[in-house]
């Protein structure tokens, strides 16, 4: 066994360069790629030799760059979500959407806009953080059993029903609300990165430093508890206070991802899978390659929305939702009930 992750960590450095590599390409693809397409040199020009009064410029450096810079920061903040609920509660189901963080999230969100008149990113923030929180405690409330602790199955389905009340809440208060709330959240309860701007990066830039860090302080004492709380408790951890510090990373993290972005799903699904078919079940790794994947995951659906679609745009959510819907089948069948 100990072989088998010495295998898996000697293959994280080639993870770390092909997932750069394609967050490289990707950006490039993102600069270029739109309703009106730009040439490789023009956008590099818009860089080397800017010029205020050339369109294309302006195009690159105040609409398409703000949005490739937040694609990949939320994806980052999604991935390290996922990584820790899995590693938490040692499901290989357990992401954001589906226990229900993004859609308490998006519920508090929308609840700060249509009560308070909220309209920037870093005012739904704050409501982002306390509604993941509150979700996040409430599932594992709900998915506790007995003397067992936090079960997997009853996690899961208490997640998947909080995020259909939730989903319900959230289109009745809208539905309600007044035509400008509405027009304000009808992209973004699809996921949309358009239009958001820096103001938006910043703030997922600085949620990511802070919950990330966290995340990555307690890999060695998740790498602990995966071998059983008993086996915590005997290595001299104490598994409330883990577990507590792990969802204030998972509130920090998905609840800026969903106040900046909008409710987005299966990122923080796919790109943990991803990772440790790469480097193994080792969190040190397993939290910077997810977060590095997902990325590029949520990156590559932003620029398939711009295309698939053209001239029009579908939401990256949406595309998002797409393309990890199989896999989340896949993951579930490869998976059993009896093995979570």
């Amino acid at each position: 066994m100990t072989t088998g992750l010495a295998l898996a960590r000697s293959r994280a450095p080639l993870g770390y360069a092909v997932g750069l590599a394609a967050t490289v390409l990707l950006v490039l693809a993102s600069f270029a790629v739109g309703s009106r397409p730009i040439p490789l040199p023009e956008v590099a020009a818009a860089f080397a030799a800017y010029q205020p009064g050339n369109d294309l410029h302006l195009i690159v450096r105040e609409l398409r760059v703000p949005r490739a810079l937040l694609a990949i920061l939320v994806g980052a903040g999604l991935g390290m979500a996922g990584t820790v609920m899995q590693a938490v509660t040692r499901n290989p189901l357990a992401e954001p959407g589906l226990l229900g963080v993004n859609g308490g999230a998006a519920m508090a969100v929308v609840l700060g806009a249509a009560a308070f008149g909220l309209t920037a990113v870093t005012q739904f923030v704050w409501f982002g953080f306390l509604g993941a929180g509150l979700a996040g405690a409430a599932v594992f409330f709900l998915g506790r059993g007995h003397q067992s602790g936090a079960d997997p199955v009853r996690l899961l389905l208490a997640g998947a029903g909080l995020s259909i009340v939730l989903g319900a809440a959230v289109s009745l208060v809208i539905l309600n609300a007044g035509l400008e709330v509405l027009d304000t959240f009808r992209g973004w309860s699809a996921g949309s990165l358009e239009g958001r701007g820096m103001a938006a990066v910043w703030t997922m830039a600085v949620a990511l430093v802070i919950g990330g860090a966290l995340a990555l302080t307690l890999a060695p004492s998740l790498n602990a508890l995966a071998m059983g709380e008993s086996m915590g408790r005997a290595l001299g951890l104490h598994p409330q206070r883990i577990w507590g510090l792990a969802c204030l990373s998972v509130m920090i993290l998905a609840g800026a991802a969903t106040a900046t972005a909008g409710p987005i799903g299966f990122v923080g699904l796919v790109a943990p899978h991803m990772a440790r078919a790469v480097t193994g079940p080792d969190n040190r790794d397993l939290l910077p390659l997810s977060a590095l994947f997902a990325g590029c995951l949520l990156l590559t659906a932003d620029i398939i929305g711009r295309v698939i679609v053209a001239p029009d745009e579908l939401a990256a959510g949406i595309v998002a939702t797409i393309l990890g819907g199989p896999f989340f089948i896949y993951v579930v069948r490869r998976f059993r009930l009896a093995r979570l």
